[in-house]
């Protein structure tokens, strides 16, 4: 492994960890922020917003796979929550992975609505996401192999051995034997309890960066990030029930799909001279990362607000219902009525059809059979839902062009 005899191995390494004083620039992005995810499908019902809230899961996972280089498709992750895993053993493991990364930001958005989420800053949080996202992993997708060693990665644990030493790009993280320390640290410098609203949603673009920084677990840091700033912007208001997606963001960048990458590696600059604050690293640099992380989730929030406007979204069911030739012009009433009131009783086809009894019946499980619209159990009332190869016609963008 390579060392750096100029690497400084105490915790106050990660310094500045927060900003002291806030610039105009980053202020005014807090404020933009904090009212744009105010807004977020607030003309939604509760439960066609919760309906959505499981699409943006998929496409938050989607995103974070692509960060890392791998490309699983919505309906694959789709097949895999429901048990359906590909032969192939390298498709199947990533699978596994999307499927981890969607059950646990289910259990977070649960925990939230709650009132049950704990500090994402803590140990305790962090080493639990990582445990979870592992915990079905198969027995190969632990082993870490480098040009230099070998080792099985145990989940929720720190690196802690000489030979979980790494270099990420030209980073060299802090030594194995020193994470605990580092680790301690970092709770105690974003203890996120103790913030206030304005505190916290400026805390989570260092959160983010710094733990990347320490690299505290052998593998899938980048992961655990990614969920740990889910969980923050729950807790600092900004979540908006989950109806926005920050890997979305950071896979797509403002300018270039190389931004993430770039930031992130920017944003590991030394102190440059006694004007760049007082820490080891800079805080000029924090600053430019902290304003481009919160430009990235306003977009997000700004393009998913657009996507999930209540008049635009009619009207792109309108469309679909038009050219899908197995769908009456009829069954739009269906979708507008489930869009308003959230669901609607099957026996009530008729009234909102305006069709005679059969017919519309005949029309409301055309409508269920193409996974547009369903219920949680046979007969129940049937609401929207959003299946993934409609997708592109009901949220453009959403994904890239293939």
């Amino acid at each position: 492994m390579t060392s750096d005899k100029n690497i400084i191995e105490t915790p106050s390494r990660i310094e500045p960890a927060r900003l002291d004083s806030v610039p105009e620039q980053i202020a005014d992005a807090l404020a933009e922020l904090s009212a744009s995810s105010s807004k977020l499908g607030h003309r939604l019902h509760p439960s066609t917003a919760a309906n959505l809230s499981g699409l943006v899961r998929i496409m938050n996972t989607y995103y974070s796979n692509l960060i890392e280089g791998h490309n699983t498709r919505p309906r694959d992750i789709e097949r895999a929550l429901s048990g359906d895993f590909d032969t192939d053993d390298q498709r199947r493991n990533l699978q596994l992975e999307a499927a981890a990364h969607v059950r646990i930001q289910i259990k977070l958005e649960q925990e939230h609505l709650e009132g049950r989420l704990g500090d994402p800053t803590s140990i305790a949080f962090i080493k639990k996401l990582h445990e979870d996202f592992y915990k079905d992993a198969p027995a190969e997708m632990l082993i870490i192999k480098s040009e230099h060693t070998e080792f099985i990665m145990e989940p929720g644990e720190w690196r802690s051995d000489p030979k979980h030493d790494v270099i990420v790009g030209r980073h060299i993280p802090p030594s194995s034997q020193h994470i605990a320390d580092f680790m301690s640290y970092f709770e105690g410098r974003y203890r996120f309890e103790t913030m206030g609203a304005a505190a916290k949603i400026l805390a989570i673009p260092a959160v983010h960066h710094r733990f990347n920084y320490i690299h505290p677990f052998p593998d899938g840091n980048g992961r655990v990030s990614r969920l740990m700033s889910h969980a923050m912007a729950l807790k600092a208001g900004i979540g908006a029930h989950g109806l926005w997606s920050i890997s979305r963001g950071l896979a797509r960048g403002l300018e270039s799909r190389k931004d993430y990458k770039m930031k992130m590696d920017a944003a590991d600059m030394p102190r440059q001279g006694d004007l760049d604050g007082r820490g080891n690293l800079s805080l000029g640099a924090l600053q430019n990362f902290t304003l481009w992380f919160l430009k990235v989730c306003i977009d997000q929030v700004v393009f998913m607000s657009d996507l999930f406007d209540l008049d635009g979204l009619s009207r792109r069911y309108e469309r679909l219902v038009e050219r899908n030739e197995n769908l009456k012009p009829e069954t739009f009433f269906l979708f507008q009525e489930a869009l308003i009131r959230g669901q609607f009783d099957r026996g009530e086809a008729t009234r909102i059809t305006g069709l005679p009894e059969r017919s519309a019946r005949r029309i409301l499980k055309v409508a269920i059979e193409t996974g547009l619209l369903g219920s949680d159990t046979p007969k129940g009332p049937v609401s929207l839902r959003f299946p993934s190869e409609l997708l592109e016609d009901l949220f453009p963008r959403l994904y890239p062009e293939s």
